[in-house]
């Protein structure tokens, strides 16, 4: 027989084989926005307009213009003035500087000039085209000089060449720390088989799930994807549905029964009559859904885009009001040579470094500690966050089935329900069995006992049999008993009472038809929950649950682990607007999951957490992927957030209060007191300014983000022995 869903719910399911399937890579949807989000893979929004810009591409310009730029500092009076060295001298030695330094500018500074001509075309001015000012300034003054315009000694080719230099620097960095852009929608339609079996006269012809139309009939074979919404037919088998709804453990779906496009039928053959395709089917809501709620988180700026546009008019502003002024007191020569001044030592060397600076190192530091940043503005918002709501079944408990409780019948011992048990299921591939047959080989009695079953039958919705040492041993929920017009014994009475009440499955063993104990079978909380949970709340953040679980049982995990509220029978496509309602009261919201129905609340909360473990849907749909299992990790994205923007501010604080001093210098506010900055010493004080950013930032290496130094708060809480409440269902 084939052994029941251990939870006594409406669908008593049968077990069998359930391989999970593999997905193949199917079409995507072919309505709505199913490539809205895919069309922009490579187009990265990071500081001014970067669209079309790759992380290869600033790499490239970034080590060509690099080996340019070393002639060109070498050959440079200024440089060697500086150094006081002299310079080399051969046949066109000269025009070594402002030959390379043409073609730094004209081909590394492209990405900035072109960006640069896109902000000034959309009026919203800031790094790019503040780059592109002071290296345009340069390129024109220094070739003045060069051609002896003028006679003005503004020579920047140095200054030119390393400018554009580390500012792909700084780019190639953000870029590589940003990573690719999400590709969830193609996660989805993966889900999707390339093709079905269509039902016509009594035979079965391959087609592709395209073709389908809504009253075809299709064959589902075992381990084989649904390939279209519709009802069942001919058949009953399980379905795992666990990619879409959340559930861990499989239902049993029957005639009349509805299945829903990319859930796997885990044991029998059934006919399922299409009555949804494409677009109108639930795994495409699911992919709108995201499509609509990344499209709705992605519009913040970055800090430095915000500092850069200021920058931006204060540096113009002191460049005209520079040229005014010394025009005026009648020294033209002197205001072309501060005003060119002004605009070159302008340019961000440290502001471009600042925020880059910080979000590699940080994204490093956070990867050693098995957190992958795929997205900067989720470590920049995480350090904001109100409360983080947790899905429960695969993030605050371990998503598996696990027996949690023996209870033998007088005359029986624990250790011998356990290896009779185990030896009726030792066939069965079922989560059920095998957590069975795990709990046996844990237990030194049922080891020892070592028995061995033969003849295993199994039976959809009631339990499974085997002979066991010459008797009949059967395990079942309670349809087997109704079935066998069996009693649960008195003696097992309060035992199966208490399992019940908080919500765990209970499964009798039968021997020669008599009920010799029974077991409880649960999903196990995570022993590191609690101390996750006891550390967010330290740190004076909310914690929330979400699951699909029944009121007690979700009541009880969040008792347990002490959750500040819980949402309870949620159905899948409500977590979305459940985290929208926790936003609709002022709070910032970061949400924790690893479930295809996650997907779509992962991308509308602030920051979107996935866990390693989960679907590759929803570590898609997630700015934030835990490479492993443990909630505890949050805590690092919180400390990691808040260490790392303060960084960014001191960075940006120096940065721009370089500029705020160095420019009105520059413009020679202080020249009637012989006090001037010229061009050379600006250059040399940019240069410091950029070391002092770049070691400011190496200070966040010596962050411990441990979760067991985050956590510490609730290490003794994290160090009991878990508990085992709810029945894996979300």
């Amino acid at each position: 027989m084939n052994a029941p869903d251990p939870h006594p719910d409406p669908h008593p399911g049968g077990r069998g084989h359930h391989p999970g399937g593999t997905a193949t890579h199917g079409q995507a949807m072919p309505h709505g926005p199913a490539h809205s989000a895919v069309d922009e893979e490579h187009t990265v929004h990071t500081h001014g307009q970067h669209a079309g810009h790759s992380t290869a591409m600033f790499k490239n310009r970034f080590w060509v213009s690099l080996v340019l730029a070393i002639p060109v500092v070498v050959f440079a009076p200024m440089f060697a003035h500086l150094l006081g060295y002299h310079l080399p001298e051969f046949p066109g030695s000269a025009w070594i500087p402002p030959v390379l330094g043409t073609v730094v500018y004209l081909w590394g500074g492209a990405p900035f000039l072109r960006g640069g001509l896109t902000e000034l075309r959309s009026r919203q001015p800031g790094m790019m085209l503040l780059i592109a000012m002071a290296i345009s300034v340069a390129f024109v003054a220094s070739w003045v000089t060069t051609l002896g315009i003028g006679g003005f000694e503004l020579d920047f080719w140095w200054e030119l060449v390393l400018l554009v230099v580390i500012m792909l620097l700084g780019h190639w960095m953000e870029m590589r720390a940003l990573g690719a852009a999400s590709s969830a929608l193609d996660a989805l339609a993966a889900l999707l088989p390339d093709e079905a079996e269509k039902v016509l006269d009594g035979d079965t012809v391959t087609v592709a799930v395209a073709e389908l139309t809504v009253g075809d009939v299709v064959l589902v074979r075992p381990g084989a994807r649904v390939p279209a919404d519709g009802v069942v037919t001919a058949g009953t088998a399980e379905f795992d549905e666990s990619m879409i709804t959340g559930e861990s453990k499989a239902v049993s779906r029957g005639v009349g029964e509805t299945v829903v496009a990319g859930t796997v039928a885990t044991d029998n053959t059934v006919r399922v009559q299409v009555e949804a395709v494409g677009a109108d089917t639930a795994l495409a809501g699911i992919q709108r859904m995201v499509a609509a709620a990344q499209e709705s988180s992605s519009r913040a700026q970055a800090l430095a885009d915000r500092a850069a546009a200021l920058l931006f008019w204060f540096a113009l502003v002191a460049g005209i009001i520079t040229a005014i002024v010394w025009t005026f007191l009648g020294s033209p020569d002197d205001a072309v040579i501060r005003t060119v001044t002004v605009l070159v030592i302008a340019c961000p060397h440290a502001l471009g470094l600042a925020i880059p600076l910080v979000i590699a190192i940080s994204t490093e530091r956070a990867a050693k500690a098995g957190v992958l940043i795929k997205d900067r503005m989720a470590l920049e918002r995480m350090r904001t966050i109100d409360v983080v709501l947790f899905d429960k079944t695969g993030t605050l408990t371990e998503g598996a089935h696990a027996v949690t409780g023996a209870a033998p019948a007088p005359g029986t011992s624990e250790g011998e329900l356990l290896a009779l048990a185990a030896a009726a299921e030792a066939d069965s591939e079922h989560p059920v069995g095998r957590a069975i047959v795990t709990a046996a080989a844990q237990d030194a009695e049922a080891r020892r006992l070592g028995l061995r079953g033969t003849e295993f039958r199994a039976a959809t919705g009631r339990g499974v049999s085997a002979t066991v040492e010459g008797s009949e041993v059967m395990v079942g929920g309670p349809n087997l008993l109704r079935e066998l017009r069996l009693e649960t014994p008195a003696a097992l009475g309060p035992a199966v009472r208490e399992w019940t009440s908080r919500g765990a499955g209970v499964l009798h063993v039968l021997r020669d038809g008599q009920v010799i104990g029974a077991l409880a079978l649960e999903d196990r909380i995570r022993p590191e929950s609690r101390a996750a949970v006891a550390a967010l709340q330290d740190r004076g953040v909310k914690v929330a649950m979400i699951t699909g679980d029944a009121r007690q049982v979700a009541d009880a995990v969040g008792a347990d682990l002490g959750i500040d509220e819980v949402f309870a029978e949620v159905l899948p496509q409500d977590k979305d607007s459940k985290v929208v309602e926790l936003q609709e009261r002022g709070m910032t919201v970061a949400m924790v999951g690893d479930g295809v129905n996650d997907a779509p609340a992962l991308a509308r909360a602030e920051v979107g957490i996935a866990i390693g473990a989960g679907t590759d849907v929803a570590m898609e749909s997630a700015g934030v992927v835990l490479a492993g299992n443990d909630p505890r990790s949050v805590l690092s994205m919180i400390d990691l957030s808040r260490a790392s923007y303060t960084k960014m501010i001191q960075n940006l604080v120096w940065a721009a209060g370089y500029n705020v001093v160095a420019v009105p210098l520059a413009a020679g506010v202080l020249a009637p007191v012989g006090i001037v900055l010229s061009p050379a010493v600006g250059a040399v004080l940019m240069s410091v300014s950029t070391i002092v950013v770049a070691l400011n930032a190496q200070l966040l290496r010596r962050l411990d983000l441990s979760p067991q130094h985050l956590a510490a708060t609730g290490a003794e809480a994290g160090r009991a022995d878990a508990r085992t409440l709810a029945v894996p269902t979300r």
